[in-house]
């Protein structure tokens, strides 16, 4: 890990306070730890495993894991503690797992970072440490959780107070459709006659595999649906998989993830294949399916990245889970196994692509792909997250992380200081940031991490990027590369919101998608304080940034910075002399 760059967030002190809802439900990834707030460890079969005892989760049992001979660990990640600070809809269960009260009205009071999964749905009125719950002194309130979002809603609600979706709504009508479709449609081969400017997708029914086996009364947000969704969608909007070249899946060997991860994390990941259910994080869950359907999404990311490359496909969806940019070098977290963007990136190098971009628009920053590409200056990766100073999960990815050695530079983070981050902000920085340094950096090929949790009533992101938002980032960033553009999914957790905007990116793809507007977009005041941070930051590093900075400035009534000032100076020179 770059010494610029902060590790993801720690516990801070020992057991955390649990959560409750605010009136805007927002929350993230979380893992748990035992009673000092350190992570304990042993091991089970050779395996990494965390033992349980002393841990924050809610629940005891929830950070155990189940192997095939009976036996109970969990695998750990290594060396990252992930956590943040955040306000959540919860309510409290006990040792036996069942609903505890709860009061889904109250606004949080706590500021403390570290909390779980579990602290979504559940929380502690106590301060101190929960170990001492009386489970059968609380009274137990009818719920239910939406379908479409997963946020818990009192009993007597009848739309979901996150997402407005009606309780008992059906959110996968259509997938059977595209079953029998996708059952029928034709792989791609070393013989194919593709016509000239199609888009392949990758998708394997296989991934709907991994799922969180452990009975819990609260859903896991990372859920199978999440595909079928999106597959629904596309489907019923007549594109796939009638529109577009099907990619055959394809487990990403062992020799190929090295070049990504430890053999360590790798091997710990293939040793989920024993286990009934494990976990690495306390929210990172794994079954004996796990392992097969990170390989195959690995996969088929770099499958897709080669036929891009290679000139057989304009472009690419990858419509595969578990998600990856979380993943470092040597640790699974937030969700995330191995990492699909990074293996995508390698093989789109060896496929012959001298420059990659990896451009981030998950909510979250993308903590593991910058970890392996932070020193590497023929990867630039940027990304668009909240950030909120390191509060909101993972806490890496400030303006200031730029990369390290032969890499300063080519880590370019956009961090937003608030949630509600919307369609304007994202343009204004695409216009203002990352167009301008893609167009320097000349990549071979773009790689879009698409998590689709900054979307409008995604439970995580808390943001209001809309479908037609994306559809415009993804329309920009088709300038890059010659069009070479391979989209990943990685998050998003509203299975309306990510269906709709996955569509709207696919027939982008297709050439179907509106193109995008040339207007300026109107930047919210905190939009424009972190798009006016990030310039002044990284111009040293990409003198095209300079004018731009200065022209927003000036628009503004600030000074330039005395950098600025001094390379336009230069620049004047070098056109006086020219």
């Amino acid at each position: 890990m770059a010494s610029d760059m902060r590790p993801p967030n720690s516990k801070k002190g020992g057991v955390p306070s649990h959560a409750r809802v605010s009136d805007q439900a927002c929350h993230d990834k979380f893992q748990s730890c035992d009673g000092d707030g350190k992570p304990s460890r042993a091991a089970v079969n050779g395996v990494s495993v965390k033992e349980n005892h002393g841990t924050c989760s809610s629940n005891p049992d929830h950070a155990g894991a189940v192997l095939v001979d009976g036996a109970k660990g969990s695998i750990a990640q290594s060396g990252h503690v992930d956590s943040a600070d955040y306000d959540c809809a919860g309510c409290l269960h006990g040792e036996n797992g069942s609903p505890m009260a709860c009061d889904l009205q109250q606004e949080s009071d706590r500021d403390q970072a570290g909390h779980t999964l579990d602290d979504l749905f559940f929380f502690d009125d106590e301060e101190e440490d929960d170990i001492d719950w009386e489970p059968s002194a609380r009274i137990v309130e009818n719920r239910w959780f939406c379908t479409n979002c997963t946020m818990p809603n009192m009993d007597e609600v009848t739309h979901c107070q996150n997402c407005n979706d009606h309780k008992g709504s059906e959110v996968l009508a259509g997938y059977d459709v595209f079953q029998a479709s996708f059952a029928q449609a034709a792989l791609i081969s070393a013989d194919t006659a593709l016509p000239p400017g199609s888009t392949a997708i990758g998708f394997d029914e296989q991934m709907l595999l991994h799922s969180e086996v452990e009975i819990k009364p609260n859903p896991h947000p990372e859920r199978p649906n999440r595909l079928r969704a999106i597959a629904a969608s596309l489907a019923a909007a007549g594109i796939f998989p009638s529109k577009c070249a099907l990619v055959p899946p394809r487990e990403i060997t062992k020799k190929e993830l090295l070049m990504v991860h430890t053999s360590d994390h790798v091997e710990s990941v293939e040793q989920t294949k024993n286990m009934l259910y494990s976990y690495f994080t306390s929210d990172t869950y794994a079954n004996k399916e796990s392992a097969r359907a990170a390989k195959l999404a690995a996969g088929l990311c770099a499958d897709l990245a080669s036929l891009i490359v290679s000139g057989r496909v304009n472009n690419g969806f990858a419509l595969v889970r578990p998600p990856g940019h979380h993943a470092g070098v040597k640790q699974a977290m937030g969700f995330c196994l191995h990492n699909n963007a990074a293996v995508a990136a390698l093989a789109a190098q060896k496929a012959g692509a001298k420059k990659v971009l990896i451009v981030d628009w998950d909510v979250h920053h993308g903590n593991g792909t910058q970890e392996i590409f932070e020193g590497n200056k023929s990867v630039l990766y940027i990304s668009l997250h909240r950030h909120e100073d390191g509060n909101f999960y993972p806490g890496t990815g400030a303006a200031h992380e730029v990369g390290v050695l032969d890499g300063q530079g080519f880590s370019v983070n956009i961090p937003w200081s608030c949630g509600g981050v919307g369609d304007d902000d994202y343009i204004f920085a695409f216009q203002h940031v990352v167009l301008p340094i893609a167009a320097e950096f000349a990549p071979d090929i773009t790689i879009v991490s698409a998590g689709f949790d900054a979307a409008r009533g995604d439970p995580l992101g808390c943001c209001d990027v809309t479908p037609a938002g994306y559809s415009q980032m993804t329309s920009m960033l088709t300038t890059c590369s010659e069009g070479r553009l391979l989209i990943i999914l990685e998050g998003g957790y509203n299975l309306r919101s990510i269906s709709s905007s996955a569509t709207e990116v696919v027939k982008v793809l297709l050439g179907d998608g509106p193109c995008y507007g040339k207007g300026a977009a109107a930047p919210s005041k905190e939009g424009m304080q972190t798009v006016l941070q990030v310039l002044e930051i990284q111009q040293q590093y990409w003198p095209v940034l300079v004018p731009i900075l200065a022209s927003l400035q000036a628009q503004q009534g600030l000074a330039l910075s005395k950098y600025g000032k001094e390379t336009q100076t230069a620049l004047h020179l070098i056109e006086l002399v020219n």
